[in-house]
Formats: C-alpha cells, sequence, structure tokens
C-alpha cells in the first residue's frame, strides 16, 4: 500500500491502538500479533519460509531471545519487590534538605536507583516518596520530572530499563550502552532544577524523621545477588560457552536460580506475579510482532533516525520500537538506548514507568497538562541528545 509494506501498516495500527486504548493494551497487542501472523500466513512469508513452516522457523530462531526476556521481566518484577520490603527506601525522607533542593535530591535517587532496578520500580519508588513528603501535593510537572529521572538513569544501564536488557540479550555489551549517560546526565541537568524549584512553589517538602525503620540487608543482599548472578552469567557463557547463549535463556535462568536459592532467606512476594505476567505477555507479543518485520525495507540507520526515534517512543511503546531497531542492526546503541529510553518520557503513556506513575497520580493522565507542566523534558531530551552526539559522535556496530 504506497509502497509501505502490509506488515508495518498493521504494527502501526497495533501501536495505535495501545496508545489509544490505555486500558485494553493486552488485548490490543494480541490482536495485532494475530493479525501479523495470519497475514504472513496468507499473503507472505517468514524471511523467505512460507507457511507453518516458516512460522516454525521463525519461532525457533526467537525463542531464546523472547524466553530471556520473558524470565528477566518477571524476575526483575520480585528484585524490585525485594528492594522495597527491604524498607531502604523508606529512610529517604530523612536525608532529604527540606528546601527545593530536596525535590533534586530526589529526583537523583530515583536517577541512581533506576540504573541498578528496573526503572518503573525506580518511578514508583521516587513517586510513593513524594506523596509522602510532599503531602500527596506532587506537581505535574514533578511527577513527569520523576518518571524523566527513572528513563534517564535506566537508559545506560542492561539492567535498568527493559529496552536496554532486549540489547543485552541480544548480545550487545553493557558498554556498548553505557554512553548513553553522556546524554542522560545532561538532560537530567535541563530537567531536574526547574522540575524541583515548580514543585517546591506548588507544595514544600515536609522533612521528617521517620523513625523506627529497621532496614532488612538481608534483602538488600539478595538484590545484589540477584544482580550479579545475572550479570556474571551473561560475561561467563561468552567467555567459555557463547554458542550456549543461543540455545537456552542463560540469563534469565539464571537469575531465577538465584531466587529460588534465596527464597529459604526471604520468600520473594508472589502476590505482584499475575498483574506481571500479563505485563509481560503484553510486551512479549509486541516484541514478537516487530520481529516479524520485513525490516530490510526501512530506512537506513543514522543519528537523524535514532533521534527521531525518541520523539515516536513519546507516543508508541518504545519496546516494538527497540526490537525493530535490534532487528536492523547497525545502531549505535548506547545512542539508541538514550533515545528510546528517555523519549518515552515527553508524554506520560510514552514508557511504562509514565504510566505506572499515572495511575497513582491519575491528574498526570492529561496530555495538555502534562506538556504543559513538563515543558523541560522535550527540552532536556533535545539538549541531552546533541551532548551525546557532540561528545561521543555517531558509532554504529551490527
Amino acid at each position: 500500500m504506497a509502497g509501505i509494506p502490509i506488515e508495518f501498516l498493521l504494527f502501526a495500527a497495533t501501536l495505535l491502538g495501545v496508545a489509544i486504548f490505555h486500558h485494553r493494551t493486552f488485548t490490543v497487542a494480541m490482536t495485532g500479533l494475530l493479525a501479523i501472523v495470519a497475514y504472513k500466513l496468507a499473503f507472505s512469508d517468514f524471511a523467505g519460509h512460507a507457511g507453518l513452516l516458516g512460522l516454525a522457523l521463525h519461532l525457533d530462531h526467537h525463542w531464546v531471545e523472547i524466553a530471556n526476556l520473558g524470565l528477566l521481566l518477571l524476575g526483575f518484577a520480585l528484585l524490585s519487590r525485594h528492594f522495597e520490603e527491604s524498607k531502604l527506601p523508606d529512610l529517604a525522607p530523612d536525608i532529604l534538605p527540606d528546601n527545593w533542593t530536596g525535590g533534586l535530591v530526589l529526583l537523583a535517587i530515583v536517577f541512581v536507583l533506576s540504573a541498578f532496578l528496573d526503572n518503573i520500580a525506580g518511578a514508583l519508588i521516587g513517586a510513593t516518596i513524594a506523596s509522602h513528603v510532599y503531602q500527596k501535593r506532587v506537581h505535574i510537572g514533578f511527577l513527569a520530572a520523576i518518571v524523566a529521572a527513572a528513563n534517564a538513569g535506566g537508559s545506560g544501564s542492561v539492567v535498568g530499563d527493559t529496552t536496554t536488557t532486549m540489547m543485552w540479550i541480544a548480545g550487545k555489551s553493557p558498554l556498548d550502552v553505557l554512553h548513553a549517560y553522556v546524554g542522560a546526565i545532561a538532560a537530567f541537568a535541563v530537567f531536574a532544577i526547574p522540575a524541583a524549584r515548580a514543585q517546591q512553589h506548588y507544595g514544600k517538602i515536609l522533612k521528617h524523621d521517620v523513625g523506627g525503620i529497621v532496614v532488612d540487608w538481608a534483602r538488600v543482599g539478595i538484590v545484589v545477588a540477584l544482580l550479579l548472578s545475572a550479570i556474571g552469567a551473561n560475561v561467563a557463557a561468552n567467555l567459555f560457552a557463547p554458542d550456549l547463549l543461543h540455545a537456552i535463556p542463560v540469563i534469565g535462568l539464571a537469575l531465577w536460580a538465584a531466587l529460588l536459592l534465596a527464597w529459604p532467606l526471604r520468600a520473594p512476594d508472589w502476590k505482584v506475579m499475575p498483574e506481571t505476567v500479563k505485563g509481560a505477555a503484553f510486551l512479549l507479543s509486541l516484541v514478537l510482532a516487530a520481529s516479524m518485520m520485513p525490516v530490510e525495507q526501512l530506512p537506513a540507520p543514522s543519528w537523524e533516525s535514532a533521534f527521531s526515534l525518541g520523539f515516536i517512543s513519546a507516543v508508541f511503546d518504545n519496546i516494538p520500537l527497540t526490537a525493530l531497531a535490534l532487528q536492523q542492526g547497525n545502531y549505535d546503541w548506547g545512542m539508541l538506548a538514550y533515545t528510546v529510553g528517555f523519549g518515552g518520557s515527553m508524554m506520560w503513556f510514552g514508557s511504562s514507568a509514565g504510566v505506572a506513575v499515572s495511575n497513582m497520580f491519575p491528574e498526570a493522565k492529561s496530555v495538555l497538562l502534562w506538556l504543559r507542566a513538563a515543558w523541560f523534558v522535550p527540552a532536556a531530551y533535545v539538549i541531552g541528545f546533541f551532548v551525546l552526539l557532540g561528545v561521543m559522535g555517531w558509532n554504529p556496530t551490527p
């Protein structure tokens, strides 16, 4: 249709449906995936192989990647709950300054936490703390800044964002995405101060002695052990058995092995699993749909296309956009991690962290209010990108 493959039109319609129908995202994603599969079975093929055999070969080629991502999404949810239940984040009101710099420090905490936890968990922890210290009077611009800090903090870490975890699973080194922090730190410097000052003007911080908080250091130790198990398994497999990475989901299995070994010490919070499983199924269906796109017909990767993906991520989910980029290859993965990770912060539904925070504060679910109150986030995205480009340049790798 007008020279555009039908698969891309179906995929775009799916992403548009996800953006519009926020309470039916799983249904929309699964319907889109089934429509794409049906079209390819009837009228197209899977990388040169037609019919059910082509579908079977495609699934055989991608099952390790999908399984790894699914295991990590579920495992990281339990890891995040271990950290929250350790009570360590509850000490934040004790250490925050009692002026506008308190909001700045809170945003910095969210940034740092999201490098080690999933950005959704970092954003939720930040929003929970903000609700306490601002007595539930939180400015929408500050909520957007919490989301932006979480997305920026996770952009340079392979365990900090689903998009960077996908790159890691696809064989990219953690060092390949690390330089995203050049742009992320520059962006943080742009949005954090005006956001903190706007919040202090809207509602003053209530610094207080939390008292009675006993940190469960065993859970903190479990979090560290889980992260080390995933990273260690990946490093060991790359050094001693690289073929194993393509045969079984090594990283996901290592994380779950560590989770189960730690169970006698502290039980995981299994209550988060039903919602987490549904969310993971939604994301995996989008990733699988993206893997079926004829990416050879996309424009060649460039810094311009990476820059534009940041704005697209503000409207469409960044997970399938990242999957498309991985299918295509030859991107600067750190630059892509910054654009698709931080770019989603420009809209409340542009990232999973934004959706999670907006569920806590429903008044944030307004495009106009978000854009008006958080004008500094798009400005930070642009400035951070060109700082990254100027300092690191464009360095694509397969």
